[in-house]
């Protein structure tokens, strides 16, 4: 846009500009997805066309921010379905949010992928990088999606591609683990399908609309329980990928899957699909004065804040260093939809800046485990003692994850919560505070005993993990299941005993501590997630997310 049109219309005030770079960013999967397969046999050139388009989308989506900014939405019209609905792909604010997450965590995720899976020798290594790329290239078309209809066509790609992914290793565990995730997200999918249903009945549209469809307010007066029951199946929906509870219970046990995946099920592509489909729905289907209207955000916040508190709860009961990850995934996802739910601006930010905050801290998370993992088979909390001499930048790394996660100042995580306790104040939902300052509580209990594990706990006087053993509101059982799967017997977790009986080799020049294509991709998020916190202003994000909520308010005052 010339700076002569640019001053010509409203600060928030956006113009459509046509343009190939949202579609071209759709067209390198179905191209990497074919070179890989044909180069199956040539594992470095499989690799590098991996990285490459990880590399091109991310600089295609990258190199849209600039007039996303200056308020341009560019859209590719890729013809009409059916009368009133346009197979439209479309890059605006909201969505360049999503994408610039997606692609580029996902060049770190390939990088790290490459250490990983050859370091652990594992099976079917081109449908994974193939699957990768697709899962990925469906969550960019979720984020560039223009309407519901093309938004639910990606969405059911995304869980068709990561399907494989979970029951990766094609056991009788992975293959229950992925017939769990299909039946949850297929069944997410048949309800956002109902909503749409209703929504278009209601408003004869389906486009995303800044600030709410056009007509929905006055529509949703009339007609109210249909609107709320249209709101309830979008959400409701949106909300199984998200991992609210009642609908989480596929999230743990996609634990199964090699570590790459539980970092694109938990930081870049699946859950926060999710999150951001409640994001569309409450910001560019219904618009926030509407919901608000509705009565909708006050039981989105109670089912939100319900479900930070009992599944940091369940993090306590994890020794599985992946299961007590994904409880915190759980609850961390809420953080966004509790600041969605809040309906001001603050909230809305900090709903919206928990997206990469989040990602970039879980993401680290996930990689460092899987370090820990391949380097030294370390898989349960109760193994770690003194790994941190082992393994210091990974573990440090652990460590500055977790403090974000807890929301400690100068940490990305600081600065989302921070907007949503704001924003809970604005709204006058002043228990928003006490259940994010009992939430940091429960995410230091459940982290920092890691952390104290590794660092300052000597192998030889290891103690028994997790920190919560009991039943909650009853005694031990010693004959009982643990939280995580095995049994109290089960000490020694089917391999050697960790930590080994004479202590862990220190980190050396001569004692390599893993291998550099997983040490760059953690170190790489650390820092991103420490970026974030310190200068958030010097991170698009802050600019992008300012731009969607002053558009969606002002429209939907």
């Amino acid at each position: 846009m010339s700076s002569l049109a640019a001053a010509a219309v409203p600060a928030t005030a956006t113009t459509e500009v046509w343009s190939l770079r949202p579609a071209a960013v759709l067209a390198i999967p179905i191209v990497a997805i074919s070179l890989i397969f044909l180069s199956k046999d040539r594992p470095n050139v499989r690799e590098g066309w991996s990285l490459l388009a990880a590399v091109s989308m991310f600089a295609i989506v990258a190199s849209m921010v600039p007039p996303v900014l200056d308020g341009q939405v560019l859209y590719t019209d890729l013809g009409t379905f059916v009368s009133d609905i346009e197979l439209q792909i479309r890059a605006d604010a909201l969505g360049m949010v999503f994408a610039l997450v997606s692609s580029g965590l996902y060049v770190v995720t390939v990088l790290y992928s490459i250490g990983y899976m050859r370091g652990h020798h594992e099976p079917f290594q081109t449908r994974f990088f193939a699957m990768l790329c697709t899962s990925v290239g469906a969550a960019l078309g979720v984020a560039f999606a223009a309407n519901l209809f093309v938004l639910l066509i990606f969405y059911e790609i995304l869980t068709l591609a990561t399907y494989p992914l979970v029951a990766h290793d094609e056991s009788r565990e992975a293959r229950v683990s992925g017939f769990k995730y299909l039946a949850y997200a297929l069944s997410g999918g048949i309800a956002i399908f109902g909503g749409m249903i209703v929504v278009f009945a209601l408003t004869g549209d389906i486009s995303f609309t800044r600030g709410g469809i056009e007509g929905m307010a006055a529509i949703a007066e009339e007609n109210t329980w249909a609107a709320r029951g249209a709101f309830a199946l979008l959400a409701g929906g949106f909300a199984v990928k998200a991992g609210l509870m009642p609908v989480h219970a596929w999230l743990p046990s996609a634990m199964v899957a090699p570590t790459p995946v539980s970092g694109l099920l938990h930081a870049v592509a699946v859950v926060k699909a999710g999150a951001f489909g409640i994001a569309r729905t409450v910001i560019d289907v219904f618009g926030p004065a509407t919901v608000g209207d509705l009565g909708m955000g006050v039981p989105l916040a109670i089912l939100a804040a319900t479900t930070i508190l009992v599944a940091s709860l369940f993090a306590l009961r994890q020794d599985n260093l992946k299961a007590r990850l994904a409880y915190s995934t759980i609850a961390q996802l809420s953080y966004i939809v509790l600041g969605l739910s809040l309906l001001t601006s603050l909230g809305l930010m900090g709903g919206l800046l928990h997206i990469p905050a989040h990602a970039f801290a879980k993401l680290t998370l996930f990689l460092c485990a899987g370090a820990l993992y391949i380097e030294l088979d370390v898989k349960y909390i109760s193994e770690m003692a003194g790994v941190g001499k082992r393994m210091p930048i990974t573990m440090g790394a652990f460590g500055l994850a977790s403090f974000s996660m807890a929301g400690i100042p100068v940490l990305a995580g600081f600065v989302s919560k921070w907007h949503i306790m704001a924003g809970g104040v604005d709204a006058g939902y002043l228990l928003v505070v006490p259940v994010l300052v009992l939430s940091g509580a429960l995410n230091i209990a459940y982290f920092w005993p890691i952390v104290y594990t590794a660092f300052f706990e000597d192998e030889e006087a290891a103690g028994q993990k997790p920190v919560v053993e009991h039943r909650f509101g009853g005694e031990t059982d010693h004959a009982a299941i643990r939280p995580d799967g095995g049994t109290s017997a089960d000490d020694h977790h089917g391999h050697e005993q960790l930590p080994p009986a004479d202590g862990w080799d220190r980190a050396s020049l001569r004692v390599e501590e893993t291998t550099v294509l997983m040490l760059v991709p953690l170190m790489t998020t650390a820092t991103l997630m420490l970026l974030f916190g310190i200068a958030p202003d010097r991170m698009v994000f802050l600019e992008l997310i300012q731009l969607i909520v002053d558009g969606a308010m002002e429209v939907s005052a």
